[in-house]
C-alpha cells in the first residue's frame, strides 16, 4: 500500500479489492480464522463484547473482517478481531470478510490503524500508538495523522503524553486525570511541583487553574547553577530541573546528565518530519527546510 494513499483509512480497503479485480467480501468459517498474536490490542472488555454479541445476533456482522490468508492454510485476522470475538459468542459458523494478500509490514500496518481508530482509546494508548505506528512503518506524524484522518497537531500533542513521569502516566490510565490536564502538567519545569498539580487536577482543579498555577510558578522559580563545587546530590537535582525545563520548552522528552565537568543533552524525535519541526523550534531550520 502506498503511504500517499494511507489517509483512506481502513474502509477503502474493500473498495480497492473490488477496483483490484477481487470479489469484494466474501463468507469464511469462523474456524478456519485466527487472531493475530502481534495484534496491538491485547484487552477486550467483556461487557462490550457482550452487548456487540447481541448486536451481530440480531443483525448479522455489518462490517467485514480483513484477512490475511497462510500458507499453512486458514486466515488470520488483521482487522476486526472484536467482531471475530462477539460472533463466535453469538453463535455464528461463518463470517463476511475481505482476505487479502499482503506483506508483514502492511499486516502491522493495517492493525495499527485500526487500533487507533477505536472509540475507547485512553489517550496514553492513542500515544503509544501514534508512537509504534511512526516507529515500526518509518512514517512522518503527517503520514501518521493522514492514516488515521488526524491533523498533525493532534498525533504531535498526542505524544506529548508519553514525556511525563510514569506515575502520572498512570493517574492517565486510571483516568484520574484528562488529556488536557496531563498536557497542562507538561508545562511544570519541576517533577515534584508537577505531582503536586497532578494530585490537584485529581481533586478537581480545571485544566485553566493548572495553567495559572504552572504561570506563577515558572515566575517564581528560576533554575540556579549548584554553588557548591563538590559532585553529588546538587548538581543530580540541578540537572533533573534542567531536563524538565529543556523538555518544558520543547515539548519533547529529553534527557540531561553530567558531571561537574561534562554532561550530555538527548533530544528525543519521531521520524525526518518530527526532527525538521524540532530544528525548526530551534530556529536551526526555516519552515521550509532549508537550514
Amino acid at each position: 500500500m502506498k503511504k500517499g494513499g494511507l489517509g483512506k483509512g481502513l474502509d477503502a480497503i474493500f473498495a480497492e479489492n473490488a477496483a483490484e479485480g477481487g470479489e469484494g467480501a466474501v463468507t469464511v468459517r469462523i474456524d478456519d480464522i485466527e487472531p493475530n498474536r502481534d495484534q496491538p490490542r491485547k484487552e477486550f472488555d467483556s461487557r462490550a463484547l457482550s452487548e456487540l454479541a447481541e448486536s451481530i445476533a440480531q443483525h448479522g456482522v455489518l462490517q467485514p473482517l480483513l484477512l490475511r490468508p497462510m500458507v499453512s492454510g486458514g486466515y488470520r485476522i488483521v482487522a476486526g478481531e472484536r467482531r471475530w470475538r462477539a460472533s463466535r459468542m453469538a453463535g455464528l459458523t461463518e463470517v463476511p470478510a475481505v482476505v487479502r494478500e499482503m506483506s508483514d509490514s502492511e499486516e502491522m500496518l493495517f492493525a495499527l490503524i485500526e487500533n487507533l481508530q477505536r472509540e475507547d482509546l485512553s489517550p496514553l494508548e492513542e500515544a503509544r500508538g501514534y508512537q509504534q505506528l511512526i516507529e515500526t512503518q518509518g512514517l512522518t506524524q503527517e503520514e501518521a495523522a493522514s492514516a488515521v484522518g488526524k491533523s498533525r497537531p493532534a498525533v504531535a500533542n498526542a505524544l506529548r503524553l508519553l514525556n511525563l513521569p510514569e506515575d502520572i502516566q498512570e493517574m492517565v490510565e486510571r483516568g484520574e486525570l484528562s488529556a488536557g490536564h496531563a498536557r497542562t502538567l507538561l508545562s511544570f519545569k519541576n517533577e515534584d511541583t508537577m505531582r503536586e498539580a497532578a494530585q490537584k487536577a485529581k481533586a478537581g482543579a480545571s485544566v485553566r487553574e493548572l495553567e495559572g498555577l504552572a504561570k506563577k510558578t515558572a515566575e517564581e522559580k528560576v533554575i540556579s547553577p549548584p554553588r557548591s563545587t563538590k559532585p553529588g546530590q546538587l548538581y543530580e537535582r540541578y540537572y533533573a530541573e534542567a531536563q524538565l525545563a529543556v523538555s518544558d520548552c520543547l515539548g519533547r522528552k529529553v534527557k540531561v546528565a553530567g558531571t561537574k565537568k561534562k554532561g550530555i543533552l538527548q533530544i528525543e524525535f519521531y521520524g525526518q518530519e518530527d526532527l525538521q519541526n524540532l530544528l525548526v523550534d530551534l530556529k536551526l531550520q526555516d519552515g521550509q527546510g532549508e537550514t
